[in-house]
């Protein structure tokens, strides 16, 4: 599979390797391997690295409607709770399970390892 492939099944949800499997097998939980083409998922460890992303652009995003909201028209705070809580959560939930999607595919695409102290190069 080319790179955009990879990173369309990574967006998706699917195996990186053959596009057409489940990756997770739950929400959040990585499946142990391919039903389609058998790859084993262990070697994927997305981290903290999706959490990270999301909290930096959903929070980016939501600060600066909130801060423009209340500067423009001096909203109430129950309506800054009303609107923001619930599309915080919205926005964070669909994008983790993306990009952690997307974070595992390109650990396969690029073929991503653990460091080790030690080693000599390839």
């Amino acid at each position: 599979m080319d790179d955009a492939g990879i990173v369309r099944a990574g967006l998706l949800g699917r195996c990186p390797h053959c596009g057409a499997g489940k990756l997770f097998c739950g929400f959040l939980s990585l499946a142990e391997r391919c039903e389609e083409c058998r790859l084993d998922f262990s070697f994927a460890d997305a981290g903290d690295g999706p959490a990270v992303f999301v909290i930096l652009l959903i929070g980016f995003v939501i600060v600066g409607l909130a801060l423009w909201l209340e500067v423009s028209t001096g909203a109430p705070l129950w309506l800054h709770l009303v609107l923001w809580i619930p599309l915080a959560l919205i926005l964070c939930l669909t994008a983790l399970r993306t990009l952690k999607g997307l974070l595992i595919a390109l650990q396969f695409r690029n073929n991503a390892a653990e460091g080790r102290l030690g080693e000599k190069g390839r």
